[in-house]
């Protein structure tokens, strides 16, 4: 009788521990996230590791709320060096080894386009936050990678839509009579953005002078500067990353080269700490295009839940970079991988079971959000297949114009704080004026 209270008590005492580690196991669900930007190498400094810490600012926010649906989040870091086969290794890493579910960055497009091939290859789950090149996704028929930024092609053709909608108002002259030149870095990311200023030159009829590539690494770029001083263009459209940008720039003072007009394409010309450290004033009336900066976004327009992020994601960067100009590529980072952990993953886990792969694709293309929907002002839906499946279709960028201390909006219309400064203002060394 004794024996038999005895193990019945042993029984109940196994049982409740057999409850309490069932319970704990439950409670240690995990899902671990694989950060790949580059923290060291050229890309560093071009915009990566900016895109870096917004995404550690996001990830980190999270991780202080708690867990997402019963999974405790878990970020694995890894530079990408600014390399490719970098790129590629780490990836394969942190899915074989690490055991991430997915894996989230990416600023190079060069790096982008192989990577992507190889975690859809391995079954896992792929989020860029930043690469924009067309060629990542296009006719690829991916299931697992999604982007909700914007693609290279859209930040090409929204050069040139400014630049015809003022070309007689502020040049003087009809579109056909606008001598524009193309320049960009021979990677996937300059080809494709200078397909997209093609795409828009052809569109708008504008008359392109000179077309060129070169690498991002070259040492010299004087050949360059002499072949845009035969083409006199009224307007240079250029692709780089930095310090290319900076050389570019540098050798075209040294070299007199006059132009009405500069319009960047996002990475070296959205670091304005870079820019201005190169150029100083020199930089007043130079164009980006970049997604809006979040803190340059009409927050009324925004989903209630998006301007406490915004003011959140500011006062934490300002703590780890005081005295910088708020970058919008910190922004952009935020926005977007606050987007996969607040309706993503959550999604996932409770109308599709859980963080598998397809869990994780499925949740995606159900999101469905008007333009206010993100802290970058546009819209989310994903192309769940046809040639561009797994980008954000409503993704746009804007036009922005660097002023002596910050920058203005200033195109499209419907979003800018006034109309561009064109030609480039009297007193700068490069304009025509």
């Amino acid at each position: 009788m004794r024996l038999g209270r005895r193990l019945a008590g042993l029984g109940l005492v196994a049982a409740a521990a057999f409850g309490l580690a069932f319970g704990a196991e439950a409670q240690e669900k995990k899902f671990k996230i694989g950060v790949i930007y580059d923290y060291s190498g050229p890309l560093a400094g071009g915009g990566s590791s900016l895109h870096g810490l917004g995404a550690k600012i996001m990830i980190d926010h999270f991780i202080q709320k708690g867990p997402v649906e019963g999974y405790t989040i878990e970020a694995i870091y890894a530079d990408a060096q600014s390399k490719p086969e970098v790129a590629i290794n780490e990836a394969v890493r942190l899915i074989e080894q690490e055991k991430v579910d997915m894996l989230l960055g990416f600023f190079s497009s060069a790096q982008c386009v192989p990577v992507a091939g190889r975690v859809e290859q391995l079954g896992k789950f792929m989020w860029i936050t930043t690469c924009i090149s067309t060629a990542v996704l296009e006719n690829r028929n991916y299931k697992n990678v999604f982007r909700p930024q914007a693609m290279g092609q859209h930040f090409g053709m929204t050069a040139t839509d400014m630049i015809a909608s003022y070309s007689k108002e502020k040049f003087g002259k009809e579109p056909k009579d606008l001598r524009v030149a193309i320049i960009h870095e021979d990677g996937a990311y300059g080809v494709d953005v200078a397909r997209g200023n093609e795409a828009g030159a052809k569109k708008h009829g504008l008359n392109v002078v000179l077309k060129e590539g070169y690498a991002a690494t070259a040492p010299d770029l004087s050949a360059l500067v002499t072949k845009l001083r035969r083409a006199r263009p009224d307007v240079i459209l250029h692709t780089g990353y930095n310090p290319d940008i900076s050389l570019f720039l540098r050798q075209a003072r040294e070299g007199g080269l006059k132009f009405g007009a500069l319009i960047g394409h996002g990475a070296g010309y959205g670091v304005p700490e870079k820019l201005r450290e190169a150029l100083g004033k020199d930089l007043v009336g130079f164009f980006n295009i970049d997604p809006i900066s979040i803190w340059q976004t009409n927050q009324a327009a925004l989903t209630p839940d998006l301007p406490p992020i915004v003011k959140m994601v500011g006062e934490a960067y300002d703590k780890a970079q005081p005295g910088n100009q708020r970058s919008p590529h910190v922004g952009m980072a935020a926005s977007n991988v606050y987007l996969f952990l607040q309706h993503v993953l959550p999604r996932a886990i409770k109308a599709h079971g859980g963080t598998s792969a397809e869990a994780l694709r499925k949740a995606a293309l159900e999101l469905d959000f008007p333009e206010g929907g993100t802290m970058l002002g546009f819209g989310v839906k994903f192309a769940g297949d046809g040639p561009m499946a797994g980008q954000n279709e409503r993704a746009a960028p804007v036009v922005i114009e660097y002023t002596a201390d910050s920058a203005d909006v200033v195109w499209p219309k419907s979003q800018a704080k006034r109309a561009p400064t064109l030609p480039l203002p009297a007193g700068n060394p490069y304009t025509t004026r």
